[in-house]
């Protein structure tokens, strides 16, 4: 689909029958449209899928800058205008949340209602932490391999299966989703993911203020969705309630939720996350 800088990929899941809800799902940070798969597998056909590889990943590698979650906020709307979606369910995992967000504050008229999994909740930054150690520390090995080559697919598949979220775990859909991330020949092979692009949205999604404010002033209906564990299977996750209510969120207006026995990837991509996300999903109805 054109848009400025290029031409972005789009995956769709159809449905299996008439008049289901259409949902616009939004990636992480390092992530690719297939992040989705589990969600769209137990959704079984009872909602159309939308999922944008984001601009600087994936299909969407060649779409150039500038990046940046407002770019990535009005590219979503683009979507869902240009397929006639809207107002649409917006379902944002990580920084596709706060992507998520600040679509919903910049484009009110095209987003009925939101789905926020673990991300669009922001914290200052600690005195003295230096932005980039910052994103380092809460990315870990997603971060890293962006300067890496592998030599085969092998390779890169033995790299997220040693990753303490994945242990024990792994799915075909986990790896069709990895796989996808591919770029390049054998022997260097590489994350199809942009450094500038990455650097710019992790900036952003650690010190915006638009970004860090557009949940607290959303226009439709949201619900947030927490990880109990974190990026590394830590038993510490981004969120709990404590940090919730230092962070300042109107619960009575976006309800917080704990999903059990998930990390910050298999929220989504796990049986009890994803069929945590599903439900959500259908419980609110038509989307589009």
């Amino acid at each position: 689909m054109a848009v400025p800088g290029g031409d972005l990929t789009v995956l769709r899941w159809p449905a299996r029958t008439p008049h289901a809800p259409t949902v616009v799902a939004v990636h992480g940070i390092t992530a690719n449209a297939l992040a989705w798969g589990a969600v769209a597998d137990r959704l079984a056909g009872r909602a159309v899928l939308v999922a944008p590889d984001l601009r600087g990943r994936a299909g969407s590698r060649e779409v150039t800058g500038p990046f940046g979650l407002a770019r990535h906020a009005d590219d979503v709307a683009q979507v869902v205008q240009a397929l006639g979606l809207g107002p649409a369910l917006l379902l944002g995992h990580s920084m596709g949340a706060w992507v998520g967000a600040l679509t919903a504050v910049r484009h009110p008229e095209l987003v009925r209602r939101l789905i926020l999994v673990d991300g669009a909740l922001s914290f200052p930054l600690p005195a003295g932490v230096d932005e980039d150690d910052a994103l380092a520390h809460v990315l870990g090995p997603a971060l890293t391999r962006l300067s890496m080559t592998f030599p085969d697919r092998a390779a890169y598949r033995d790299f997220w299966q040693a990753h303490p979220a994945f242990a024990g775990a792994w799915t075909d859909r986990w790896d069709a989703y990895t796989q996808r991330d591919l770029v390049g020949e054998e022997p260097e092979l590489r994350s199809s993911c942009v450094p500038d692009a990455i650097r710019q949205d992790g900036r952003e999604v650690l010190l915006d203020e638009d970004a860090a404010a557009a949940i607290h002033r959303l226009p439709c209906p949201a619900e947030l969705l927490w990880a109990e564990r974190g990026l590394l299977d830590e038993p510490q996750g981004l969120y709990d309630p404590v940090r919730i209510e230092r962070a300042g969120l109107d619960t009575t207006r976006v309800p917080a939720t704990r999903v059990p026995g998930s990390n910050h990837y298999s929220i989504i991509g796990g049986t009890a996350g994803a069929d945590a996300v599903v439900e959500r999903i259908l419980d609110g109805g038509s989307a589009a």
